[in-house]
């Protein structure tokens, strides 16, 4: 009886083992399918033109066959990103106008949204829910919705075509309201009648306990705020005719030709780069406020 049991936990452990390996490796085959893309990038942006012309012609030079792409260049090179760095000034015009943007929006945010935020999370006044439901709405709506609304409210405010026209909606926005109020909601009522019985008045309660406190969920709303206005696409063309406000994400020349697509490959590798890192060093954060987001009240 003792020799079956030892047989039946060996056979059981076997099992388990083999169906780890099976999941892992399925995981790393998920993994690699996900990081193609920016493999594909990498490697495109340190192809020459010649290479790019063997491995892309079916698509830009009208040959017969299919298009390749090998994982690795045959012959490295950093022409693309010399072309970009040093032939091309109105790169760094529309890389300054990404910084503005992000900047003035999350700037906006932080200031606005933690105080319409705290104001939902701690004060009690009529149709309270009401506004909120509205909020939650406003959020759930894309851009094509409100296009044509935002378009003519910043046309009568004369702010069609200048920046201002792209960061104060985004101040606005209500999605970080919605993140950072779930933290703000969590503040036990005991701290803050006990931070009011020491004598702290609303303002010091704000700045110096829902502040702190909160300061997870106001990261998340920041590192979402970064990734969403950085890479900015349908706003700055539908509100901007100036093309030396455009930011960087639209930056990409007319990828139609070989001569070209290197360095549209380079431009796309140095604008997803921030959103690498700001994403990476705001992944802890980010988790929390997706999963405070998901909580229900």
């Amino acid at each position: 009886m003792g020799k079956k049991k030892d047989i039946k936990v060996k056979a059981s452990q076997a099992g388990q083992k083999v169906r780890r390996i099976l999941l892992w490796t399925l995981f790393v085959v998920l993994a690699l399918i996900v990081l193609y893309p920016i493999v594909f990038l990498l490697a495109g942006s340190m192809m020459g033109n010649d290479e790019l012309g063997s491995c892309l012609g079916a698509i830009f030079l009208g040959e017969n066959g299919y298009a390749r792409f090998p994982l690795l260049p045959k012959f490295p090179t950093l022409q693309h990103y010399i072309e970009v760095f040093m032939d091309s000034p109105g790169f760094f015009v529309m890389f300054w106008n990404s910084v503005k943007v992000t900047a003035g929006v999350l700037i906006g945010q932080f200031v606005v949204g933690t105080m319409a935020a705290w104001g939902f999370a701690r004060y009690d006044f009529p149709w309270k829910k009401g506004f909120f439901l509205l909020y939650v709405i406003l959020m759930l709506m894309p851009f094509q919705v409100l296009m044509l609304s935002d378009y003519l409210v910043l046309d009568r405010l004369l702010l069609t075509d200048n920046l201002w026209g792209i960061i104060l909606p985004g101040v606005f926005s209500t999605f970080p309201v919605f993140i950072m109020y779930r933290f703000f909601a969590e503040i036990p009522d005991s701290m803050i009648e006990a931070a009011k019985l020491d004598g702290a008045k609303d303002w010091q309660l704000f700045v110096y306990l829902a502040v702190p406190i909160g300061s997870s969920g106001i990261i998340a709303c920041m590192v979402l705020g970064f990734l969403e206005y950085w890479s900015l696409i349908e706003q700055p063309l539908t509100f901007l005719k100036d093309r030396s406000l455009f930011p960087l994400s639209i930056f990409l020349p007319d990828i139609t030709s070989i001569g070209k697509s290197g360095m549209a490959f380079a431009v796309s590798v140095v604008t997803f780069f921030p959103a690498v890192l700001v994403f990476l060093g705001g992944q802890d954060y980010l988790e929390q406020g997706i999963m405070a987001g998901a909580v229900k009240e």
